[in-house]
């Protein structure tokens, strides 16, 4: 797909550096080098579309600008510390083509300044003045970190279910997505059937994004990806498209050198051959339907979702959060 400009980014055009330079005050709490390491991370954010969502849905519900900026900098500065975990759990050392601060600092530096990042997502909302925003915010949280243990002591030596891969992706993604989807009418105090209405939009749209995100980790190219291709293979992850492609060969021997790359046994374990097995299933992956269907599962729940909000006032903030969920499953290979 030729890049575009969504309509979020004209609309919000003040609102996004303002939320920005919002995340960008945890500087003022941080000592050197890891004030500056922190504002490269948060410099270096991809579309914003978590933050957006946030405005958009708040204007949709008349919520007041300065207000919807602190939570959209609160969601985003949630998600920028999940990546700072997510990234030394799964010993990444490249996220969007620069060094992650695990490969440059201890874990003990690398927690802290993730932890750093939740105290300042968490600060920013209280200041809300939203009980029921600050809930659901500490709910999201935990559902993040609930979903990281369970993957860590879940039984890995077996293929998960479609239910079990939903599970893990509600956990990782769509439940950020949903709350920020569902901060409109919580800020807005509107009543639970228009909340869980928004919710159910964000929950949708992040499960689309993450089954998108799964298809490019095979059919995409590391410039584009900005980490190497095949990253889930090679921690033993099994995708959606994964799970499809061997479905459809029960029998493939390899399914068993995944799942060894998740939990390897304690003694030799071959990785150069294995290397070899996990380009070879990539090859294959590429050249069979998996890619084709799992994005066949996402565009249905990225319709789905966009059609949630038909009940809603055709405003520019409507249109903007359906554009989003188009430009989910769009992003091509």
């Amino acid at each position: 797909m030729k890049s575009k400009t969504l309509q979020y980014a004209m609309i919000l055009q003040d609102e996004l550096p303002a939320v920005h330079a919002t995340m960008l005050e945890v500087q003022q709490r941080l000592p050197d080098p890891v004030a500056p390491a922190l504002a490269a991370i948060i410099n270096g954010g991809g579309k914003r579309l978590r933050p957006a969502l946030v405005l958009l849905s708040a204007y949709m519900f008349d919520v007041a600008t300065p207000t919807a900026i602190t939570v959209a900098a609160a969601v985003e500065m949630l998600h920028t510390a999940t990546l700072i975990h997510d990234d030394l759990i799964d010993n990444a050392l490249v996220r969007r083509g620069k060094r992650t601060l695990n490969a440059q600092w201890s874990a003990a530096a690398t927690v802290l300044t993730g932890d750093m990042g939740f105290a300042w997502a968490a600060e920013l909302a209280t200041r809300s003045q939203s009980i029921r925003l600050v809930e659901r915010f500490s709910e999201t949280l935990a559902i993040i970190c609930s979903g990281e243990l369970n993957q860590m002591f879940a039984n890995r030596a077996q293929l998960p279910t479609e239910a079990d891969y939903y599970r893990r992706i509600f956990s990782k993604t769509a439940s950020l997505f949903a709350l920020a989807a569902e901060s409109g009418p919580l800020l807005a105090q509107q009543d639970e059937l228009t909340t869980q209405k928004l919710r159910t939009f964000g929950r949708l749209l992040g499960e689309a994004f993450q089954i998108v995100d799964d298809v490019l980790d095979f059919m995409s190219d590391e410039a584009t990806l900005g980490k190497p291709v095949g990253g889930d293979l090679r921690q033993g992850t099994i995708t959606l498209p994964v799970l499809h492609y061997f479905h459809c060969h029960p029998d493939d021997p390899r399914l068993k050198t995944v799942l060894a790359r998740a939990e390897p046994t304690r003694g030799y374990y071959d990785y150069a051959r294995s290397e070899q097995t996990i380009q070879a299933l990539i090859d294959d992956l590429r050249q069979s339907d998996a890619a084709e269907w799992a994005m066949q599962q996402a565009e249905k729940r990225a319709a789905e979702a966009s059609a949630l909000l038909d009940a809603y006032p055709d405003t520019p903030f409507r249109r903007a959060m359906q554009e989003i969920a188009a430009f989910a499953v769009q992003r091509q290979y």
